[in-house]
């Protein structure tokens, strides 16, 4: 198996070529954050250790190159906004290949929030993927704000090899 060093950041990108219309634009910052000499922010992006993915790709080559950097990776980062769709995005399948195939912990982070004080009312929210594995046997993940400080403490602290999370 490769190294799993990397974080997987998922998002809906909402089947926008815009990326300032769609959740991207928090992908965006968190790659802002990592080329910021001034901000202390560092994680290693999953995306970054294999080829890119282009629009003209066919779904089996985006699919396969998905799997090849989940396999890499030692968590996965998934931004839920109320934009989120339900079904029918990349994003389900991210989710399901994670927790399935490759066992990896869950951060979900929810922009817009200062703190996560109840997971439950966030449910609106998730996709359908995530809303039946979530509370299931072999799922683990962790709720929190978009906030640099605690997307990197939990980056640093969830992974394959390390903590055990609870919902």
């Amino acid at each position: 198996m490769a190294n799993r060093t990397g974080t997987y950041v998922a998002f809906d990108g909402l089947g926008m070529t815009d990326p300032t219309k769609s959740d991207f634009r928090y992908y965006a910052t968190i790659k802002a954050w990592c080329a910021n000499s001034n901000i202390e922010f560092n994680i290693t992006n999953s995306h970054e250790k294999t080829y890119a993915v282009r629009d003209t790709s066919s779904k089996a080559t985006l699919y396969s190159r998905i799997q090849e950097r989940l396999r890499a990776s030692k968590n996965m980062l998934v931004i839920l906004t109320s934009d989120t769709r339900y079904t029918g995005s990349v994003l389900s399948y991210e989710i399901e290949q994670a927790i399935d195939n490759y066992k990896l912990p869950l951060i979900i982070a929810y922009p817009g929030y200062t703190s996560i004080l109840d997971v439950d009312s966030h449910k609106d929210v998730w996709p359908k993927a995530l809303a039946e594995r979530i509370g299931k046997a072999g799922t683990e993940a962790i709720h929190i704000a978009f906030n640099k400080d605690c997307i990197l403490a939990a980056v640093k602290q969830f992974s394959v090899n390390g903590e055990h999370l609870r919902r």
